[in-house]
């Protein structure tokens, strides 16, 4: 694992940091490829329930790192190959059975707003700033990655902020549904730990399954049967049993993820 790339596991709350925050964690290659296999190894980590995603110093991510573009995508060819990793990533976010919490401070931008639309929940502080100017430099947004950012905020609004290429504060942010909530900047670490461990207080299958229904109602195909059916595997778990057990005995349920 690079050290651009941090992964530390707490209490069953794992917090994955982009760590070049003298660059304002702009993302280059080894990023990407350490962000997807640190990503497929927590996912397999059952110890894991939560997952949170932050930046290092004062930015979440300004986005791709535009001096690699010379080197790693100086053409369609290139960039397509750049791209397949890109979206190998992005699968791995969306893909990760556990919920992943994205703790946004400062600037998310261009590719920085792709991973905190990956993100199952964001939280923001007042000083965050939004947008993803790629026109401003002459180039579009992938459609796998344009289509990431259509599905949390819709078509109509993702295209509003392609085309306008600002960069919005937070409160209009929440507005178009980009984050989830906004705190005071002092109080992210403090609202992002409070917001994980309710999360682990819950059953990890339910979690797990309700991330993986919300990502699945976002695609445009009719569920199946199975589909449906599956929606109702968890009243055959132990984790069911032990959590109807513990509410009629007024006691906390101890889950363990089966």
């Amino acid at each position: 694992m690079t050290d651009l790339i941090l992964i530390d596991c707490v209490d069953a709350v794992a917090t994955v940091t982009l760590n070049r925050h003298a660059h304002l964690n702009a993302l280059v290659k080894p990023m990407w490829i350490a962000l997807r296999d640190g990503l497929g190894a927590l996912d397999a980590d059952a110890r894991v329930r939560c997952i949170v995603l932050r930046g290092d110093g004062t930015a979440f991510c300004a986005g791709a790192d535009i001096a690699e573009f010379e080197t790693e995508r100086a053409s369609s060819a290139a960039s397509h190959a750049y791209g397949a990793l890109m979206d190998e990533t992005v699968a791995a976010m969306i893909g990760c059975r556990h919920p992943i919490v994205a703790s946004i401070d400062g600037p998310c931008v261009g590719a920085g707003l792709v991973l905190a639309a990956c993100c199952d929940v964001r939280l923001a502080t007042t000083r965050s700033r939004f947008g993803a100017p790629v026109s401003r430099i002459g180039i579009n947004m992938p459609l796998p990655e344009f289509a990431v950012l259509a599905r949390l905020v819709g078509h109509r609004v993702a295209l509003e902020i392609v085309l306008e290429a600002r960069v919005m504060g937070a409160e209009e942010a929440l507005a178009k549904g980009l984050v989830n909530r906004v705190v005071a900047d002092a109080k992210l670490a403090e609202e992002t730990q409070t917001l994980a461990t309710r999360i682990v207080a819950g059953a990890p299958l339910a979690n797990q399954t309700h991330k993986r229904m919300a990502w699945r109602l976002a695609e445009p195909t009719p569920l199946s049967h199975d589909e449906i059916e599956r929606s109702y595997d968890c009243f055959d778990s132990a984790d069911c049993r032990e959590g109807y057990h513990a509410f009629l005995e007024k006691r906390k349920p101890a889950f363990e993820g089966r």
